[in-house]
């Protein structure tokens, strides 16, 4: 069975994309190998893409299916743009949500978009996690120490860990265990993150079912949230992340928008019975 897949990146986050009709159902069991950068492609997941519908399904590699990605969908916004044709401003479409596009700049195989990814909620229920209510702050117990934390959700869940060092070998420490951690049921994305200024703050981000990744849109999306409920930033903030620098900003309305690129890598054919 043969498919033509093409790579993106943004920010360093990697995603396959499969335009539907596809074999989505064949290839979504085959992630973990499909997605394994030495066996298989390398990915940080995959996005299906219905160009007719203009929406998008989000896959991790562990073959879970993700809410949202605010890296994938600017990815998802490039792609329609340059493989579908898509014009300066429309709507991707992701579970429970139309979330508007607008294209700022495109040079070669690279777009630049701005993204509304809606408004954050720090209701325990809304991600979910074992609290009450909108908490400002909660503290979990690890193997590795107690961690205190904001809880934010921007359509998917997110745990803002506060004064922990930003480093890779930390989020590689603290990332599984509070992704698995019983307080949250359905699992956690988790930010480690510093404030440089009013206007930067530094992150390192563990990715619920894909593990240490280089940035990620939602997640620079929670930590701005979080940073501006905790009255230390400004409502523009450019978040840096190892894969590079992502700007967001409140609106008015309270919805949160980023901006930043997103690049076609490479085509593939690939065939998937080479990787059963």
């Amino acid at each position: 069975m043969r498919i033509d897949l093409i790579k993106y990146q943004a920010l360093g986050n990697d995603y396959l994309v499969l335009d539907l009709p596809g074999p989505l159902d064949e290839m979504v069991p085959l992630l973990p190998v499909l997605c394994d950068r030495h066996r298989g492609l390398g990915s940080d997941g995959l996005l299906a893409f219905d160009p007719v519908r203009m929406a998008v399904r989000i896959f991790n590699p562990d073959s879970s299916e993700a809410q949202k990605s605010g890296n994938g969908l600017r990815i998802t916004a490039a792609h329609a743009v340059l493989e579908h044709g898509a014009g300066d401003e429309f709507e991707m479409a992701t579970v429970g949500r139309a979330n508007p596009v607008r294209v700022l700049a495109r040079n070669g195989a690279e777009v630049v978009t701005e993204l509304d990814i809606g408004r954050a909620s720090f209701r325990a229920a809304d991600l979910p996690a074992r609290f009450e209510g909108e908490p400002d702050r909660i503290h979990l117990d690890t193997p590795a120490g107690r961690v205190e934390a904001m809880l934010v959700s921007v359509g998917n869940p997110h745990c803002v860990v506060f004064g922990e060092p930003t480093t890779r070998e930390r989020c590689l420490e603290l990332g599984p265990l509070l992704e698995n951690h019983s307080a949250f049921p359905e699992r956690t994305n988790v930010q480690l993150f510093e404030v440089v200024d009013r206007g930067r703050v530094r992150v390192q981000i563990w990715e619920r079912g894909a593990g240490y990744t280089l940035a990620s849109g939602t997640s620079a999306s929670a930590v701005a949230a979080a940073s501006m409920r905790a009255g230390l930033v400004d409502d523009r903030v450019v978040i840096q992340m190892p894969g590079g620098d992502l700007e967001v900003r409140k609106e008015p309305s309270g919805n949160l928008v980023q901006s930043g690129p997103a690049r076609r890598v490479y085509r593939a054919t690939v065939d998937l019975n080479d990787f059963r």
